[in-house]
């Protein structure tokens, strides 16, 4: 994992932006789910300045060349406006909300659609919400991050991974953490875990026809690359001080 600062320079050339997309890696590493052998702490051994050190497999934590997350500084990243809206095919499917320590995980037990990029079919298995955001614009973090984690069809145990990102600031209440509030609000402890039925995820408003393009990693041990980041330019979503702090239960705000 790369903490904020460490830039890279995002391809100018859009042509060569879609070649690399379509040989992206192929994956069969995913985020590690127990979190008892790692942190987020600054400073501590287990903390993301080790994360490649506290387990061979985790190397590329510390080794990798193309770690998220980053800033996304316009003079660093280049901004693809012609992609227009996203491809998305969501649809309900039944859900569960977990405190996963340091984030509040939305996971699908089925399908719940894809996303189209480049000709390749995402499909969505899970999103989730940190706070504070993970990618900086211009060294700003806003107050919280989503990201909505897609992977692709598996060939030979092996899929590409997508990531969509939007950021969120603090302003008007939005309806869909509004309604997970309810859930999310008793959650104090890591690792509980509630089902709360049939969700839509064509419901969370991604908005926005311009977007951040870069290829990344995961960015909890084992810190995978070849992962294709797309995330929102736009702050479209805004969420209730009230529901942030009170509803919440601060939850989130454990990175």
């Amino acid at each position: 994992m790369k903490h904020p600062g460490k830039l890279r320079v995002f391809l100018p050339n859009l042509i060569i932006l879609v070649t690399i997309l379509l040989h992206s890696t192929w994956i069969n590493a995913q985020e590690v789910e127990d979190e008892s052998e790692f942190d987020y702490i600054k400073g501590s051994e287990k903390g993301p300045s080790h994360w490649g050190e506290l387990k061979k497999e985790w190397e590329t934590c510390k080794s990798g060349k193309m770690q998220s997350p980053i800033d996304l500084s316009s003079h660093r990243v280049r901004v693809v406006p012609k992609l227009g809206e996203l491809k998305k095919y969501y649809k309900p499917q039944n859900a569960t909300v977990k405190n996963r320590g340091h984030d509040i995980e939305l996971k699908w037990e089925g399908d719940a659609g894809s996303i189209n990029i480049n000709g390749t079919e995402f499909f969505l298995h899970q999103c989730h919400w940190h706070s504070p955001s993970e990618h900086t614009i211009n060294g700003r973090r806003y107050d919280l991050e989503l990201h909505m984690v897609h992977e692709s069809k598996r060939i030979n145990g092996k899929g590409k991974i997508a990531v969509v990102g939007l950021f969120y600031k603090i302003g008007r209440p939005d309806s869909v953490l509004n309604k997970l509030s309810k859930f999310i609000k008793t959650m104090v402890d890591e690792e509980e875990e509630k089902n709360i039925g049939a969700f839509d995820p064509s419901k969370i408003k991604l908005g926005g026809k311009k977007y951040y393009r870069y290829m990344g990693s995961l960015t909890v041990p084992p810190c995978t690359e070849g992962v294709i980041w797309t995330i929102n330019k736009k702050v479209v979503l805004y969420i209730h001080i009230y529901a942030l702090k009170h509803n919440l239960q601060y939850v989130v705000f454990t990175n």
